[in-house]
């Protein structure tokens, strides 16, 4: 537990306006990976193999740096950062990193590429482990 600095856990909120890849609607499932933080949505295919339905990446270097600011003492819901969409990452619209009831919270709505159409929203928060070094 003394190597361990909390966890990152990312909730995937919802697909808005994703591609259709079977005949009438598609079964979507989100596959992350570290390193690049880069997603991929694919579509569940039971007699075939399953359908890619776009990728995003994102950053989330100032994420980190949010958390390792230590904010116990602000009042829930205050704005630490914002992060405006560019050429160099898949955010669909302005993205807050926020303090939230004692955890450091990143909401972002994530436009696919090399498909059609789709986003996807993610939640980013940040979870503090009694018992480890932390950031």
């Amino acid at each position: 537990m003394e190597n361990l600095l909390g966890l990152l856990r990312v909730h995937v909120l919802r697909g808005v306006n994703l591609a259709i890849r079977d005949v009438n609607s598609s079964d979507p499932y989100v596959v992350i990976k570290m390193g690049r933080q880069m997603q991929t949505v694919y579509d569940r295919d039971f007699f075939s193999f399953d359908d890619k339905m776009g990728d995003a990446e994102f950053e989330i270097g100032s994420f980190l740096e949010a958390v390792k600011m230590h904010l116990g003492n602000m009042p829930s819901g205050t704005i630490i950062r914002t992060i405006q969409p560019s050429r160099e990452n898949c955010l669909a619209e302005e993205s807050r990193i926020i303090w939230s009831n004692g955890k450091v919270v990143q909401n972002m709505f994530l436009r696919l590429r090399n498909v059609e159409r789709g986003e996807i929203e993610l939640q980013l928060e940040w979870i503090d482990i009694p018992g480890s070094r932390g950031l």
